[in-house]
């Protein structure tokens, strides 16, 4: 049966009634899994081919823009930020390393592509795709499934594809008759790409079928070095180089030799290559493409380890079974097929990051440039943690427990090798990149202990959280211990910084009430209502305000951009306490005041204009004034919950789920940013929310699933069902836990781990008696 076949039966399958979502077998579950959802517009998700957590990211890239045009930031640049968008004509090639949905970039390591015909060792352009080795491709031609990726190259008719395991990527390239087939390897190409990003890349020709080497970057990590090894699996019968480095004043006597063709060791700043092939017709070439942190050598040892053969149908196999296992974590009844494909995707993109960040020898270089070893933990890179503390994490204690542990461990680890010493704030292999506000570390190391997902030094994590937050050099700390607040003409995001160390020393707090740090505890308990100090009354909003104590005049609550808050405005970010919400809703008015307040939130207009210089903040994620495609409101849909109108938090978050999560390749409103939207997705559909990381407490929404089974990592299940489900029964009559009725808005995590049943009974009218 050809490729095409199944695919429509694949698709015939999935395309069927919802009772059919429920009876799929367990072992098919990655064929709900779009990864295609999320590649147009702001996604920033890639559809190539990975593992769960792994370290290979295998994906097509479909344009070379520059981060820098005339020595200015290239804003076209940032719809590339996971290499792919789908409304791009042609393919530059595929490339090894990514992020998924983040509003920054960086990687896009080791570009490989394949041609037919002359060799041309540049990229070409997207007009003219034929001036170099870029080629066109139709989405008719192109298949994404979890830990696959198929498409037809139409310009020189060869068909690609891509499966990987953990730190390898492997390459099945079928090729027409030819004697000038070819394979070019980019070592210049990146994403977020510039001139000087690459520091230094060394290639080493080490037979006819293997090549190793590694290149240095500096990038959004400043100091980042992949090695690899590059293994084919026939010989190729000739090879060649070009450096593109700019002439510089000295290069030594190398020109002795010929190093353009045939020479087996190259060492430059800017360097493609190309390996020729003979190929008799429908011929598929492979490669075993294996990267590591630490050496070339570990390279080759990951690639032997993880892919010691050259089937490739098994390799796609066992990596779908590996998603399969992961996705068998939460099994869903879903009304309707779109609905169980959203929730799968979800769960695919929720596991795609963190990344594993060691070789198979467990060793892993190190923030201080050293070769260490994972003892008693697997080492995590990839955190992006101003989005992912929120509900990604939470999601991590519920279904990946051990994961989310070692996950700490390796933020602990990454505290000890820091020079300044600071747990990590947005960190990628063995560099932080110090992206965003807060120092949400804390949060994740909190939320894990406070659940008993932890089983390391609790005085120790608690130190390395206490050091963080009061290093005092870093974005307005010091200010803000000294002050109560982080004054606005120092700092141009001062409030958002304000509200979130507030809430991170709010989980500081509870951290050190588990460890019985009566002193540590006050200290942080009293910092967690700074909140307070940026809090304008006469205006009812958040506000900068300066050193000398005064609020700042010239302000807008509706501009995004400018007012003291980092990628949101003060309508969003003044709902910003999760660590108090009642005291932030008798603050601003009572229930009378606030109620109205947070409805127009959803119903007012935001214009154009007022995110016009935002490009994380677009009109597909907002709703009303909430902006749900950017994070720091993720949780106000359940404020409700906290006033005398709690069935509008019911209404609300269904609303949010029915309008920005669909099955296209646009189906995400905002960055996925490495999996919080996701994970939002995914718990809201369940029915319940961390309002609070470091909180063992989930606040009740409404669940979009008929029911679900949670299947836990210590052997038990907690089951949420809905009974009367509809798309008009949105409000919860009725909640019983374990079969009694509920009478609370809330769960703690303990009912969950312990396994039993939740049930929602599902109305179209609001239960008004219930609180």
């Amino acid at each position: 049966m050809n490729q095409f076949s199944k695919r429509l039966i694949v698709t015939a399958i999935i395309g069927t009634t919802a009772c059919f979502v429920n009876a799929q077998s367990k072992s098919d579950l990655y064929k709900y899994v779009k990864p295609i959802i999320g590649t147009q517009k702001m996604g920033h998700t890639y559809p190539g081919a990975t593992v769960p957590f792994g370290m290979v990211q295998l994906s097509p890239d479909t344009d070379t823009l520059s981060y820098e045009d005339n020595g200015k930031y290239n804003k076209d640049v940032y719809r590339y930020c996971a290499g792919y968008q789908y409304d791009d004509p042609t393919i530059v090639g595929f490339s090894h390393t990514h992020y998924s949905g983040t509003g920054h970039s960086d990687l896009g390591d080791f570009l490989v592509m394949p041609t037919v015909g002359k060799v041309q060792l540049n990229p070409g352009t997207a007009t003219q795709p034929e001036s170099g080795y870029r080629s066109k491709y139709s989405h008719q031609n192109e298949v994404a499934e979890a830990n696959y990726y198929k498409v037809k190259l139409d310009d020189d008719g060869v068909l690609a594809e891509l499966t990987t395991s953990a730190s390898v990527g492997f390459h099945q390239y079928t090729f027409p008759k030819s004697k000038e087939a070819n394979i070019i390897l980019d070592l210049m190409h990146g994403i977020y790409n510039y001139d000087n990003k690459n520091v230094w890349t060394y290639v080493r020709v080490v037979n006819d079928s293997l090549v190793t080497g590694y290149r240095q970057t500096n990038g959004w990590a400043k100091n980042r070095k992949v090695y690899f090894a590059m293994s084919f699996s026939k010989p190729f019968k000739s090879y060649g180089a070009k450096d593109f480095t700019k002439k510089e004043v000295y290069k030594g006597f190398w020109a002795k030799f010929d190093q353009t063709r045939n020479f087996p060791e190259m060492a430059a700043r800017q360097i493609r290559m190309y390996f020729n092939f003979d190929t008799e017709e429908a011929e598929k070439v492979k490669i075993k493409f294996a990267i590591s942190s630490v050496s070339s050598d570990n390279a080759l040892m990951n690639m032997q380890a993880e892919i010691p053969g050259w089937d490739f149908n098994q390799v796609k196999q066992q990596g779908q079974q590996l998603w399969n296992k992961e996705l068998q974590k939460i099994e869903v009844k879903t009304k309707k097929t779109e609905d169980a494909i959203n929730f799968y995707t979800a769960m695919y993109h929720a596991f795609l990051s963190p990344t594993v960040y060691m070789d198979v020898n467990n060793q892993y270089m190190g923030l201080d440039q050293k070769v260490h070893e994972a003892k008693g933990f697997k080492n995590y890179t990839t955190f992006s943690l101003w989005d992912t503390y929120r509900t990604l994490h939470p999601f991590f204690n519920i279904v990946q427990p051990q994961r989310n542990s070692d996950m700490v461990k390796s933020m602990l680890a990454h505290f000890d090798q820091s020079a300044l010493p600071m747990l990590p704030v947005w960190s990628n292999s063995a560099n932080d990149t110090w992206c965003m506000s807060g120092y949400h570390s804390v949060s994740v190391i909190a939320d894990a202990i406070i659940k008993g997902n932890f089983n390391g030094d609790i005085n120790k994590a608690l130190a390395a959280c206490v050091a963080t937050a009061n290093q005092r050099n870093y974005e307005g700390i010091g200010d803000y211990i000294d002050k109560g607040y982080v004054p606005s003409d120092k700092n141009r995001t001062a409030v958002s910084n304000t509200l979130e160390y507030a809430y991170d020393d709010w989980c500081i707090a509870q951290l050190a009430k588990k460890a019985g740090n009566t002193e540590v505890y006050n200290t942080f308990i009293k910092r967690s209502e700074n909140w307070r100090n940026v809090y304008d009354t006469s205006i009812g909003f958040m506000r900068p305000r300066l050193s000398d104590g005064t609020f700042r005049k010239n302000f807008d609550v509706l501009e995004t951009e400018g007012q003291g808050f980092i990628e949101g405005n003060a309508w969003n970010y003044s709902l910003y306490v999760p660590q108090n919400p009642g005291a932030l809703i008798q603050t601003m008015g009572g229930d009378k005041k606030f109620i109205p307040h947070l409805d127009s939130l959803f119903t007012m207009d935001l214009p154009d204009a007022f995110f016009a210089h935002t490009e994380d903040i677009t009109r597909e994620g907002i709703i009303g004034n909430y902006v749900h495609g950017n994070e720091p409101a993720h949780h106000v849909a359940y404020l409700y919950n906290y006033t005398s109108q709690p069935w509008k938090t019911q209404k609300t978050v269904r609303m949010i789920l029915g309008k920005q999560y669909h099955n296209g390749p646009d189906g995400l409103g905002g960055n996925d940013d490495c999996g919080q939207m996701s994970a939002w997705y995914i718990l809201s559909s369940l029915g319940f929310y961390p309002m609070a990381p470091a909180s063992d407490r989930y606040d009740l929404g409404s669940p979009a699933v008929l029911n679900a089974t949670i299947n836990l990592e210590n052997g038990k299940q907690f089951i949420v069902e809905a009974k009367n489900q509809s798309d008009k029964n949105v409000y919860v009559k009725q909640v019983l836990l374990n079969g009694k009725v509920l009478d609370r808005l809330y769960i703690i995590h303990s009912e969950i781990t312990d396994g039993g049943q939740l049930t929602f009974v599902m109305a179209s009218v609001p239960n008004k008696k219930s609180r």
